[in-house]
């Protein structure tokens, strides 16, 4: 999303990360398979943590897994970055490999894709190779484990520990995520629910409701309208304080 794309809501998947930009709704305790940066256009992101803490600035960080519960705003910009990414070895370094929590981050208010498109691109320098590589073919394709591991020249024990350890999370938990970024990119093409689930590779509509209510905290028929409404343009009081925000970083 580039300079004066504001007024224009979009959900995109890049290499390394996805970017939306629109208004959200309150949304249902969950945990994302990825890193997610929401930064609000107007006013503050508010968050509540797994244990009901409140959180709120005009940017925050989530690390991956992390239960949460996003409350509504009117327009906000928000980036699931992969965690096997670049961009994601400068998030864990703010977060404490998820140790932190929800974190804020008011200098990241004025981040856009430009820059986060180069690291986002590139591998991580913290995760093992091996585990990088059997996270590229999951993203590409279903490989049952074992033979996954074999063609990462590990043991499906080794395999994963590294992303439990590395990841905080089981593999599958990561090839959810991306059939679920899979789906909600057909809902912004205007898919239906029942082909969005096919297109992002889940059995049914049902299979598809379940999944991105547990890692999304939205279901399809909520998630679809935000995708697709207009947002109003932001005002030139508000676009001001978003130019300082961004000339402060």
């Amino acid at each position: 999303m580039e300079a004066g794309e504001e007024s224009v809501p979009r959900f995109v998947i890049r290499a390394g990360y996805a970017c939306y930009l629109g208004p959200s709704t309150n949304s249902a305790f969950h945990g994302h398979a990825a890193f997610q940066i929401a930064i609000a256009l107007q006013g503050d992101v508010t968050m509540l943590d797994a244990s009901g803490t409140c959180h709120r600035d005009t940017a925050l960080i989530v690390p991956p897994m992390a239960r949460h519960r996003m409350l509504a705003a009117t327009s906000l910009r928000v980036f699931f970055v992969d965690p096997h990414c670049a961009f994601a070895d400068r998030l864990r370094e703010r977060c404490g490999d998820g140790i932190n929590g929800i974190t804020a981050a008011p200098d990241l208010s004025g981040l856009r894709e430009e820059h986060v498109r180069p690291a986002g691109a590139r591998p991580s320098s913290r995760i093992d190779g091996r585990l990088l590589a059997a996270m590229d073919a999951l993203a590409d394709r279903s490989v049952p484990m074992p033979r996954l591991a074999e063609e990462v020249g590990l043991s499906p024990q080794r395999l994963r520990a590294l992303a439990r350890h590395q990841l905080g999370m089981p593999l599958a938990r990561w090839r959810i995520w991306q059939r679920l970024i899979r789906a909600a990119e057909a809902l912004r093409e205007g898919q239906s629910l029942a082909d969005a689930a096919i297109t992002g590779g889940f059995a049914d509509q049902a299979h598809l409701n379940r999944q991105m209510r547990d890692m999304m905290g939205l279901t399809p028929s909520v998630l679809r309208p935000i995708l697709l409404r207009p947002i109003p343009r932001p005002s030139a009081a508000t676009r001001d304080v978003h130019r300082d925000r961004t000339e402060d970083r």
